[in-house]
């Protein structure tokens, strides 16, 4: 269903009643989740917003998303959760797998047929058709895909495993997991079952034993939804290719998997903090403002593949985990002004940093993050071009232009020069005055002028052309045509505003015109402001899209747009908004 981009009509923030009702139906629609757990997925004060949408069929599709993330959306009222949901939830409902390989083929909107599920040692899950379900991998309880079961379990094992098994809704990797953080799956041990006796004396055969044959030689098959082509994968060969992946599964149960989430972002989180106090921070950059150490050190120093998210880890809050490092006397941290804190002191010669050991760059890890761009970012080349107006073509038809031609400055002063001198027109007596002729009369004087300016000097007869002539630009992407379009490009506009409730908010706008996706700069900025963010339509502006993010985000917003992605500033519009030092946002 979001195999491809769809397109937003609303997004606005949930009213108090209806989220009530939205906790209603969760414990409604999945029962197996507890009044405790509704309410954490449905917070009563956390900002939750309702996106209306219609997909690229034209389902109209209701998307409820929660700290940046879609948590739930709702097709012909029925409820389904998000991949994003499962990751935290992953027993809130029946999960098969199937082998990796297959992944790629439900991304791209294939449904999973029952030849590509593995049937462990405790049998299917029971289910009837239409249930909901979940889909996970070999060597991995999260799930990857939300689908509805196109027969009971009972149907699945009676037909040998053969036909369309679940009809896929939502997966990892496709428009709705990209609108959230695009995180990856956190890895999540397969439960402990303890494997059923097959022996005849036992008699408990689960599956006929001739299935497991057949299951060795079998085809992974899906049907692309949008030309209906079977997509096939030999099961020789996703077998061997599944086998190594589940053999590298089961090596990190043991390392890993068996470790609860927030341990590993724990460690996660200390090793970041390590590596930016021993290779990124200096004593001369003290005082550090603690957002400033999170943003711009602690996250470039997380390692490639992974993602930093302190809201995952046992502390929760960044103020909280710097506390235990300061109890540590590894650091001081003091409140230098109202509500902010900074970093005053650091001890470099303490046991955790000299014993760290800085891991070497990877050669890989060129790209940013995975999750927010799969090729780094080179800004365009930007030229201001001028175009020729209907009022100008005589001037320009002698070096070839006509009505509508686009020129560089340099080009247009080198044609007004030549037709001075092929006309004779630069004054014998003072070479600096240029006469002006009937053609440059009409062309860049006023009616009041005519009779009355006979000659003008070089310098204002070019900036009187130039102001004549309308105004274009062209914008060139590395590897691409050069595009041309008339008038002035849109800076990128940043805007602070306040809302309602006295919350300040930072708005970007016209990120697309700079090859940016707005959808992986929210991203980008959630992380390192460790705040919520919003992809919305723009006011105003046809298929433009907008990113808000809570607080005073200009300062975060100036470092990526200058420093990393390289954007000239005179193309960045609401810069000087960022909050002075020591101001509270």
């Amino acid at each position: 269903m979001f195999a491809k981009a769809f397109r937003v009509k609303s997004n606005t923030a949930i009213k108090g009643s209806d989220r009530r009702k939205l906790r209603a139906d969760v414990t409604a629609a999945f029962p197996s989740i507890g009044t405790d757990q509704a309410s954490e997925l449905v917070p009563g004060k956390e900002e939750l917003n309702v996106v209306k949408l219609y997909a690229h069929k034209g389902d109209a599709v209701t998307v409820y998303v929660s700290g940046g993330n879609p948590i739930l959306f709702e097709l012909e009222k029925n409820l389904y959760p998000t991949v994003y949901t499962l990751w935290s939830y992953p027993d809130l409902l029946p999960t098969f797998t199937t082998w990796p390989p297959v992944l790629e083929k439900l991304a791209g909107g294939a449904d999973l047929m029952l030849p590509g599920l593995v049937v462990p040692p405790a049998g299917l899950p029971p289910v009837q058709k239409g249930d909901l379900c979940a889909i996970a991998l070999v060597g991995n309880r999260a799930p990857v895909a939300v689908g509805v079961a196109a027969m009971s379990t009972a149907e699945m094992l009676t037909s040998g495993l053969r036909g369309r098994g679940f009809s896929v809704l939502h997966t990892y990797q496709d428009h709705l997991w990209k609108s959230g953080d695009r995180s990856s799956p956190p890895s999540i041990a397969p439960l402990a079952v303890s494997p059923p006796d097959l022996s005849e004396e036992k008699g408990c055969v689960l599956v006929d034993p001739g299935l497991h044959e057949d299951m060795r030689h079998l085809h992974l098959k899906g049907v692309d939804e949008e030309n209906g082509e079977v997509l096939q994968l030999r099961g020789e060969k996703a077998l061997s290719e599944a086998s190594e992946d589940t053999s590298v599964g089961v090596l990190n149960q043991d390392s890993a998997g068996s470790k609860a989430l927030h341990e590993q972002m724990d460690e996660l989180l200390q090793r970041c903090f390590l590596h930016a106090l021993k290779s990124r921070v200096r004593k001369a950059d003290l005082p550090l403002l603690t957002s400033t150490f999170l943003g711009s050190h602690m996250f470039s120093c997380c390692p490639e593949g992974q993602q930093l998210d302190i809201k995952k880890s046992s502390y929760k809050k960044l103020s909280k985990f710097l506390q235990h490092m300061q109890q540590e006397q590894i650091i001081q941290v003091k409140e230098l002004s109202k509500g902010v804190e900074s970093i005053v002191a650091v001890d470099w010669k303490h046991p955790r940093i000299t014993s760290f050991i800085t891991p070497e760059p990877s050669l890989a890890s060129q790209p940013i993050q995975e999750g927010s761009r799969e090729q780094p970012y080179h800004p365009p080349d930007i030229r201001s071009l001028y175009c020729v107006p209907a009022g100008m073509t005589l001037l320009f038809q002698e070096s070839g232009h006509k009505k509508g031609s686009f020129l560089e400055g340099s080009e247009v002063r080198t044609i007004i020069i030549n037709y001075a001198k092929n006309n004779d027109l630069v004054d014998a007596d003072n070479k600096n005055l240029v006469k002006l002729d009937p053609v440059l009369c009409d062309c860049i004087l006023e009616k009041n002028e005519k009779h009355t300016v006979l000659k003008l000097p070089w310098d204002s007869l070019l900036t009187r052309c130039l102001e004549k002539l309308q105004p274009a630009y062209q914008v060139t992407f590395p590897g691409q045509e050069p595009i041309v379009k008339k008038g002035k490009i849109c800076p990128i506009d940043i805007i602070l505003a306040q809302r309602a409730s006295n919350k300040k908010v930072t708005i970007v706008r016209n990120l697309e015109a700079y090859g940016l996706d707005p959808c992986s700069v929210a991203a980008i900025l959630q992380q390192r402001c460790q705040a919520s963010t919003t992809v919305t339509p723009a006011p105003g502006a046809k298929d433009s899209l907008q990113v808000q993010i809570q607080g005073n985000q200009v300062h975060h917003l100036s470092q990526l747009l200058l420093d990393e992605y390289q954007l000239p500033r005179k193309h960045i519009q609401g810069l000087e908004k960022a909050p002075k030092p020591g101001k509270k946002k």
